[in-house]
Order: structure tokens, then sequence, then C-alpha cells
């Protein structure tokens, strides 16, 4: 069976350019990986604006959330905001469950139809939720111009390409990010012994450890895995030159708020970045989805 993920936070200020213009996602924090396609998840996570209806409800998702943020993303790209927006969190959510999708007239009418089906609140009519998937859209009419095939391998011109002076140039990131001091916050503990009595009793040991006995001469599983020879091997890894312990962290941002509840302990996480939807003009419209 097919295993898929999902992204869960698509938005504009997760997709950058590299220096040749073409498209990088980016912010991976909230992704949902090895689920079972057709399966469900129901951690409350995202960003209220690019959010499905079904993650609000609570009523569990699957990878058809990717589909509505993307045709939230599309609306915000060619009219200059997201599809449902309010001053009021609340107020949002209860538009994207409950509210009439209003399409500018200026919208093509390939691209009113593909919005339009991607922002279907029931998921099973919703484009792209099916067996095909993507292949769906891809086809749409507002899509017929691309060779796909070119657009993964990076043989599309894009239409835009960054002006840089070298391949560390930030000008084109606010200078409000690119004045900030940089603040490291480096680890200087070091682990004892007596610490690491607190890993003992696991029943995952890491391969690599496995291999350091292997290669080590250790033969008998016995040998290998007492609990001096791991405490050891592991205050070695971590101690390595090259051994690092990198813990993800969960981290949302949003201009006007994200959320995300794990194990049905919510947590706000407010961010600093100015609320875009309300101080920005509205972004040039994408050609091809303009009369």
């Amino acid at each position: 069976m097919l295993i898929v993920d999902f992204f869960r936070d698509l938005k504009p200020e997760n997709i950058l350019l590299d220096a040749e213009g073409h498209v990088k996602l980016t912010d991976f924090g909230l992704c949902k990986e090895s689920i079972y396609d057709g399966g469900q998840t129901n951690t409350f996570c995202g960003t209220i604006e690019y959010m499905a209806p079904e993650i609000l409800t609570r009523s569990g998702h699957g990878k058809a959330v990717d589909w509505w943020s993307f045709g939230a993303l599309m609306y915000d790209m060619l009219t200059g905001a997201p599809p449902f927006t309010s001053d009021d969190r609340k107020r949002t959510m209860d538009k994207i469950i409950n509210a009439k999708l209003i399409l500018p007239p200026y919208l093509t009418l390939d691209a009113r139809e593909l919005i339009r089906n991607l922002l279907r609140r029931q998921v099973s009519h919703r484009l792209g939720s099916g067996p095909e998937d993507a292949v769906a859209i891809k086809n749409h009419g507002f899509f017929r111009h691309l060779n796909w095939n070119n657009v993964y391998a990076k043989h599309t011109d894009p239409p835009h390409k960054p002006l840089l002076n070298s391949d560390d140039d930030v000008s084109q990131f606010d200078t409000k990010f690119t004045k900030q001091t940089p603040v490291d916050s480096p680890d200087d503990n070091i682990i004892s012994r007596s610490a690491d009595i607190a890993f003992l009793g696991f029943t995952y040991v890491a391969p690599s450890i496995f291999e350091d006995f292997h290669s080590n001469g250790y033969r008998s599983p016995k040998t290998m895995l007492s609990s001096e020879n791991i405490s050891q091997a592991f205050i070695s890894k971590l101690s390595g030159s090259a051994g690092f312990v990198d813990c993800q962290t969960t981290t949302t941002t949003t201009e006007a708020m994200d959320v995300c509840d794990i194990s049905s302990s919510s947590r706000v996480i407010k961010s600093s970045t100015l609320n875009r939807h309300q101080t920005s003009k509205p972004k040039s419209p994408v050609i091809n989805g303009l009369v």
C-alpha cells in the first residue's frame, strides 16, 4: 500500500525561489509522514487562512487538505488575499467552514473553475482527492500550457529570476529579518555517566551503534547489548566530533496566527510578523489567471 506525506502548511511564506527562479518549498515542521494512502490523522495544525474545513472541524483529514491549501494559495496569488479572511480568528474559521466562495470576475474561466474545484468543502468532491491525486490537477485546462516533465527537469524558464550579486546575497529578504543580530545557542552541557542512566532499558538501539559493535569484534547479542556497552557507545556517539543530536521542534508562523494542537493539548503560537493581509497591497496577479 502506498505511503504518503501531508505538507499541511502550504502558504506564500513557505514558498521560496532559488537563484534560477525555480520554486522551493520550505518549513516541513507540520508535515505528517508515513500515512497509508487513504488514511487519516487528527492533529489540529496549520495556518488558519489556508486550513481545510476538515482540519477546523476536527473530523479527521487526509492528503486532500493540501489541495485545499493549494486552492487558497492560488486564490491568494491571483487576488492579493486568501479567500476567507477576517480580523477575528474565530470569524475566519467560521468563514472557511460556512461562507460562500466569491470569485472575482476578472479571473479567467479556467482559473475560476480550478479554484472552485480545489475549494470544495466535501472532500470526495475536491479536485485531487481521488486516486489520481495530482494528475487530475495537472491535467486541468489552467495548466494546459505547461509541460510538466520540463517543469520537473527545470527546463522551463521561470517567469522571474532573482537578481543576485553572489551565492549568499540576501537582498531579496525583508531587511527587518536580515538586520537582526544572530544569536547562537550552543549546548555546552557534557553528558555525565549518571545522566546517561536515563537511557538504559530502551528497546531501540541505533543501527550505527550495532555497526560499531560489529566492527569492534562483538559477535554475541548478549555481549553487544549489555547496558555498559550501550552506555559507552551512546556517550561516544554524542561526544564524537561529527556526531550531534538533532531534535526537531515543530513551530508555526503566520501573519495572523498559527496553531498546533498536539495530543489534545492546544498551543497557540502568535507571530510577530506583520499582518500581511491587512497592511500590504494586492500582489500582481498571475498573467494566465486573468482575463
